[in-house]
């Protein structure tokens, strides 16, 4: 076959280090014909020399604006519209199809330029299941940092999870763990129990399998349990909440504010692993902007009588705090269609083209309201 371009950007977003794209992926691809250009980056998981030994061209960070128009870009996060417009065909998470904040300005520099989104998350076989995600990771670390901040509230620490930065696999997230509540929670009986919404899917087991390593209560709950709608009382029966599901229609929030205010709450940390706060179905329409990796917690409510004191984490990019594992988790489930990236006109490549058209199509009625879009290279 003719080579097809492949050409992996460095990460722009604060304590990214995850990758699409792993070295052992990269000559995977090399070695069925594809070309692969690789951005130097110095917070990468995998460095820069990994690639070129398996055969990659590297170039330097920012490179892909001049890319060769026929290359196909390859990245993680999203793009901000202002190194738009956007020529050329890009393959990453870019969080729009859902009004999320600013989706009309990344989509109008889709459009300005011409080029194409390739949403990773849209990416899905002919069932409609999704063909790569992080969801077993972000849950996984996502009640990993509940644990950890609801050992800080015992040991009084405010705020209760200091700054995070990652880990270098998964048992020394679980040793940290286990440690922590070894020290806060000496006393039988003393552990916290969990409720996890969405425990079915991937990022549900994901959650489940980090607290069943701590011997923590888990309470399961999936569809089943939430098709009535809330608010949930059993929210407020356990200590730990861990919400592993994006809802995309209309139906009552697992919780709210009044209904956090009962003198009876036990709940005292809740992680939104899905981190919707902006998007108009919002199970928790609590909070109104993510936690980060410098403030992870977010205070929600003091102590008041009996009811303790409510952090929330929101953080959208969890995985990243264990990249390596991450990163080569994704890739590897990536990597059968990466091999057909040369064929963008069939399956999935073909099937989320057309739902970035859907959306760019949505401009037009959404013109009264769109943003402003300006491109820095004007």
């Amino acid at each position: 076959m003719s080579n097809t371009i492949l050409w992996l950007r460095a990460e722009t977003k604060a304590y990214e280090e995850r990758t699409p794209v792993t070295p052992s992926v990269a000559q995977k691809l090399i070695d069925a014909g594809f070309e692969l250009v690789v951005e130097r980056s110095t917070a990468r998981v995998f460095a820069d020399e990994d690639y070129a030994a398996a055969g990659c061209v590297l170039a330097e960070a920012g490179a892909w604006r001049k890319s060769p128009e026929q290359a196909i870009i390859l990245g993680l996060k999203e793009l901000d519209p202002a190194f738009g417009p956007f020529t050329r065909r890009h393959v990453h998470f870019a969080h729009v199809y859902k009004e999320q904040a600013g989706w009309q300005g990344t989509l109008e520099a889709f459009r300005q330029g011409g080029g194409t989104l390739y949403d990773l998350e849209y990416l899905v076989d002919d069932q409609g299941r999704r063909v790569a995600a992080f969801g077993y990771w972000a849950g996984f670390v996502g009640a990993a940092t509940a644990v950890l901040a609801y050992a800080g509230q015992q040991q009084r620490k405010l705020p209760s999870l200091d700054a995070l930065s990652a880990w270098p696999d998964r048992d020394a997230l679980i040793v940290e763990v286990q440690e922590q509540l070894s020290q806060s929670c000496a006393l039988p009986g003393a552990l916290p129990s969990a409720l996890v919404i969405g425990a079915l899917g991937r990022c549900g087991r994901g959650a489940c399998e980090l607290l069943q390593a701590c011997d923590l209560q888990v309470t399961q709950w999936d569809m089943n349990e939430t098709a009535a709608g809330g608010p949930f009382d059993e929210v407020l029966t356990h200590h730990l909440l861990i919400n592993c599901v994006f809802v995309g229609a209309p139906n009552p929030p697992f919780t709210t504010h009044n209904h956090l205010l009962c003198d009876q709450r036990t709940l005292s940390v809740i992680a939104d692993v899905s981190c919707d706060p902006t998007g108009q179905f919002n199970p928790l329409p609590i909070y109104h902007s993510c936690t980060t990796m410098d403030h992870p917690v977010a205070r929600l409510l003091e102590s008041a009588g009996k009811a303790p004191a409510l952090d929330l984490i929101a953080i959208d990019h969890l995985p990243s705090l264990l990249p390596r594992e991450s990163s080569e988790d994704f890739a590897n489930q990536l990597l059968p269609h990466l091999l057909t990236l040369n064929q963008l006109d069939t399956g999935i490549w073909r099937r989320a083209e057309s739902v970035f058209q859907h959306h760019v199509d949505r401009l037009s009625t959404c013109s009264a309201n769109s943003e402003r879009y300006q491109s820095d290279e004007q």
